[in-house]
Parts: C-alpha cells; sequence; structure tokens
C-alpha cells in the first residue's frame, strides 16, 4: 500500500464509516407529541444502525431506524427538560461532534465529490504496472496410488494417448471428469513437490517420471505459461477509489499541518504522536494493491 501516516487513515476509515446518505425530500415522516421526525432524520438512524440490524431486508430496518429515532426524540425531549444540555461534559461533547462533522463536509467537498473516474483509472494503470511479474502455468494432472500405475500412464502417453482422456480413466482426483484439468496457478499455491515439477515442464509437454506428493504419485501436464493478468479494473476500480480518496486526503492535512504549530504537553502522547505520523522513506511501501483472488 502507499506510504501513510497511520492517524490519518484511521481518521479516513472513520469518515467513510459515518457517511450520511444524500437526500432530496425532507419530508415529515411522523411526530412524537409535538416534535417532528423528518425524512432526514430517518435516512441517518438508517445509516447508524447496530450492524446485526443493518442487515436486515431494507423495509425491516426503516421500521427498526423509526423505533430508534421515536426513541430518541422521546430520552432527548425529557433530557432538554432537565437541562443536561447545559453541562460543561454535553457542550465538549458537542463541540466535539461539531469538528468531527465539519472534518467530513469538507472531506467530501474537498476529496470525494471530486474524485473523476479518470482519476481513478489513471491510477489503476499505475498499481498494475507497478506489480511485480509472477508467472503462472495452466496444468492438468493424473493421480494414481502406486508408482507403476504412474509409469505405465505414462507409457501410455508416450503411444500417443490423450492426456485428458487418460486422466478422465484413471486418475483418483476429483477433478479427473475435467480431465485434471487445474487451471492456472502460481508459486504457493501447490504443495513443493508438485509445484517444483510443474514450474520445470516446458508448455506442452508432461512428466516423464512419476512426482510423489502426500497424495499420492502425479503425472503432470503443462498446457500453458504465462504472466499473471491483474485483477480487472471492474473488479477492483472501488478499492483503487479508495487509494486516490486517501491521497487526497493525506494532501489536505498535510497542508494544514504545514500552516499550523502543534504542540502536546504530555512527553508520552507526544513521543507516540510523532512516532504514528512518521513518514516512510519514498519507495519504503510497494505502491500496489494486493493480488484478488
Amino acid at each position: 500500500m502507499l506510504s501513510t501516516n497511520k492517524l490519518a487513515v484511521l481518521a479516513f476509515a472513520t469518515f467513510v464509516a459515518l457517511q450520511a446518505p444524500a437526500y432530496a425530500d425532507d419530508a415529515v415522516i411522523a411526530k412524537v407529541g409535538n416534535l417532528e421526525i423528518h425524512q432526514s432524520e430517518l435516512d441517518l438512524a438508517v445509516a447508524n444502525l447496530d450492524p446485526q440490524l443493518a442487515q436486515l431486508p431494507d423495509d425491516q430496518k426503516k421500521v427498526a431506524a423509526l423505533s430508534a429515532a421515536i426513541d430518541v426524540k422521546l430520552l432527548a425531549a425529557d433530557a432538554a427538560a432537565e437541562k443536561l444540555d447545559q453541562t460543561d461534559e454535553f457542550k465538549r461533547r458537542m463541540q466535539y461532534l461539531t469538528d468531527r462533522e465539519l472534518h467530513n463536509a469538507y472531506f467530501k467537498k474537498h476529496v470525494v465529490d471530486i474524485v473523476t473516474p479518470e482519476e481513478v483509472k489513471a491510477r489503476y494503470d499505475k498499481e498494475v504496472a507497478a506489480l511485480p511479474k509472477q508467472e503462472e502455468v495452466h496444468a492438468r494432472h493424473i493421480l494414481v496410488k502406486t508408482e507403476d500405475e504412474a509409469k505405465d500412464i505414462i507409457k501410455q502417453l508416450d503411444a500417443g494417448k490423450d492426456f485428458a482422456e487418460l486422466a478422465k480413466e484413471k486418475s483418483t482426483d476429483p477433478n479427473k471428469s475435467e480431465g485434471g484439468d487445474l487451471g492456472y496457478f502460481s508459486r504457493g499455491r501447490m504443495v513443493k513437490e508438485f509445484e517444483d515439477a510443474a514450474f520445470a515442464l516446458e508448455k506442452g509437454t508432461y512428466s516423464k517420471t512419476p512426482v510423489k506428493t502426500d497424495f499420492g504419485f502425479h503425472v503432470i501436464k503443462v498446457e500453458d505459461k504465462r504472466d499473471a493478468p491483474p485483477p480487472p479494473f471492474e473488479q477492483v476500480q472501488d478499492q483503487v477509489r479508495q487509494l486516490v480518496m486517501r491521497d487526497k486526503y493525506l494532501e489536505l492535512l498535510n497542508k494544514a499541518k504545514a500552516s499550523a504549530k502543534i504542540e502536546i504537553s504530555d512527553e508520552t502522547l507526544r513521543k507516540g504522536y510523532d512516532q504514528a505520523n512518521k513518514q516512510p522513506e519514498p519507495g519504503s511501501e510497494p505502491v500496489a494493491p494486493a493480488p484478488q483472488q
């Protein structure tokens, strides 16, 4: 992933999690005494449902959210009557929540709303170009219990028998019905003995001696070799968009920090903050998304 300070990433993730849905119609959908509940409040209640309730079907989710909004209105009115909104603790919390929502609004205006499809595609192309080459092989195999059985299969192949047909007839592997086809795989996906033998073979050739693994004895044929293709843009564009947004967010933060003096009186907190915000050396982290399975 890209170089980034840890606190910025945490704040970025918090923003993404707390985004409220957009709405155009702010109609009154319920009344609690003289208090009104608007569509916007229901939308916020839906967005902030407990994760378990958030898994409900949409209709049930809206009912759960409305119930929660009504409960909030009822007790909020009682709390205001007791002047709980006038306490110093409440005011400090409201200031923090106000700052957080302003942070989110600024993020939306200067990051989320300005990211273009062209930027996302350009970033994808950059990430793909930085991916290291990784060889894949497309192989078939025939698995049998004994070495003699495997040697006999190799003799039949030498005599011109079709590999896929022999796999269907002789193999004990569950994929025998597909002619022993294992598809494409890269290093690290198969047991070492099998992998070493498969990657050592040339395209279109099969193993001339049985390959022993804990599963039995294999005869392997390599159908093709290639560099592993990158994940399709359509599959990862949402993740790439997150990378673009994170870069823009960090740019905003760095600009804001450059114009502000940050002082932390507690020595332990100061050292922790400085360490968490320490910028890695350029190139010390890979600039590429994790391969997609």
